[in-house]
């Protein structure tokens, strides 16, 4: 496990996760939320890593009202195994996911310092595809047509076909209030509000606590 001060930035494009686990622990403050974040990084410190989990990252939003954990493993049967021999906040609680299409900036690079979270219910797979692909096609033009400061968009199914989940990586929250601020900003939002059986739930910036993978 990394510290608090250098954590591991996930990688989260990597080929061999095939299952990824995102659990939300909404909490009344900064205060109790420094504890939950201490207890999820103690828990993993402190229990056996079984073949098969790749990575696990611990997120709180700006707000300090949220923490996000992001579990990528090679295959589900890896995150029960894991989750077993754990407890408290870190024990459950989270929501499977499939990583299913990407969008990577193109002339933006650095590590990304903040990660926004936004989520959609849906009705089912059919709508699943049609709101990623909407997003898609909005996100991945030109160079210049893309948002500053976005570095990438991924794009993560349920497997209960309930909800998406985009895992946006941006260089800074400066770019990406700039982004909330810009017709890009209103060009995602009705493409992606205008599908019937898509129900945009909100989104929520995160910075990177701890984290550490294989």
């Amino acid at each position: 496990m990394s510290d608090a001060g250098s954590p591991a930035i996930p990688d989260v494009r990597r080929p061999d996760a095939a299952a990824v686990f995102v659990g939300l622990h909404h909490v009344p403050g900064p205060a109790t939320a420094q504890t939950v974040l201490e207890r999820i990084g103690e828990a993993w410190r402190n229990s056996p890593w079984p073949a098969g989990v790749l990575s696990a990252s611990c997120y709180l939003s700006t707000e300090g009202d949220t923490v996000l954990t992001y579990v990528q493993c090679a295959d589900r049967d890896a995150h029960r195994r894991f989750t077993e021999a754990l407890s408290g906040p870190a024990s459950g609680g989270a929501v499977e996911y499939r990583l299913r299409a990407s969008v990577v900036a193109q002339g933006t690079a650095g590590p990304p310092a903040c990660m926004v979270v936004a989520t959609f219910d849906v009705d089912g797979a059919e709508r699943q595809d049609k709101v990623i692909g909407n997003l898609l096609t909005a996100l991945d033009g030109p160079a210049a047509e893309q948002p500053p400061g976005m570095l990438s968009a991924n794009f993560h199914v349920s497997v209960d076909t309930t909800r998406v989940l985009n895992y946006a990586e941006w260089t800074s929250d400066a770019a990406h209030q700039a982004f909330l601020d810009s017709a890009a900003h209103v060009i995602t939002r009705r493409v992606s509000g205008a599908v019937p059986g898509v129900r945009p739930i909100g989104f929520k910036r995160y910075h990177l606590y701890c984290g550490t993978g294989r």
